[in-house]
């Protein structure tokens, strides 16, 4: 079967659930024919690349666009797209590590955040995934862009580490573009944007519970506890990718009565 994919405001949207983007990965690592990436696809990241035409291209080139949001998944059943399930980048990660432990093993290497944070994620994966190793890890300056000096560093400890899986937090859209401007000088078969997860998965920062989870409202307890970094991302871009499911629905709908008009005039 190939992969499952529906067309969600101009984006080639994951529809296949977790386990088929997870297998779709390791298919990735296992053919080893050059960078592919995993990006995540939500109200927010989709709005901001209105405006950033790199982020856009970032987003439409992924080989992995995964519906990370509850506002993906509430479009798609608005807008009849088969979409059912959200796949967090966290899960995403945790799913992905245990396919490639049962697998005999995988190399990580992780960018971004800080050193803190890197040996964090890295003692905990030996405790809890024995057969991946980490062959590196990179914290970069805390800068909006980096030097050319600073990003060829950023590269060649990459490539000198071969790694299956490159994982990169830097946050949206930030990471995003940097791996669309260096997948061609990667040495690298698969690689996953995952932002936060970092900090969840070293326990530096703690996910909502499962309990908002279900709900749908994970951002939530975040929005309240990091009001003044989230505001954007959450009272901004939510109204206005909610207008975007109002104006699809009402273009669905009117092409669908100008259709039903039409054979009912034949």
């Amino acid at each position: 079967m190939g992969f499952q994919t529906t067309s969600l405001f101009g984006y080639r949207v994951s529809c296949g659930g977790i386990r088929h983007d997870v297998a779709r990965a390791l298919d990735f690592v296992k053919r080893r024919t050059g960078p592919a990436y995993m990006a995540c696809a939500n109200p927010h990241s989709l709005v901001m690349a209105v405006k950033d035409p790199l982020f856009r291209e970032a987003l439409l080139n992924a080989g992995i666009l995964v519906p990370d949001g509850a506002g993906i998944v509430l479009a798609a059943k608005i807008l009849n797209k088969p979409i059912h399930e959200r796949v967090a980048g966290f899960e995403f990660f945790r799913t992905l590590s245990d396919h490639a432990t049962k697998n005999g093993g995988a190399r990580y290497f992780f960018l971004g955040s800080s050193s803190n944070v890197l040996d964090l994620i890295a003692a905990r994966l030996q405790r809890e995934y024995p057969g991946i190793t980490v062959c590196g890890t990179y914290s970069p300056p805390f800068a909006d862009d980096f030097s050319a000096a600073e990003n060829e560093r950023m590269v060649a400890a990459i490539n000198e580490a071969a790694p299956d899986v490159l994982w990169v937090g830097m946050t949206a859209p930030k990471q995003e573009k940097w791996i669309y401007r260096n997948r061609d000088k990667l040495a690298v078969p698969f690689i996953a944007a995952v932002g936060a997860v970092f900090d969840f998965y070293a326990g530096t920062k703690k996910r909502s519970s499962r309990f908002w989870q279900r709900l749908g409202l994970e951002w939530l307890p975040r929005f309240l506890n990091e009001p003044k970094r989230l505001w954007e991302r959450n009272l901004k871009s939510t109204p206005i990718f909610l207008g975007w499911i109002v104006k699809e629905k009402v273009r669905q709908l009117t092409k669908c009565a100008i259709r039903t008009r039409g054979r009912s005039a034949v």
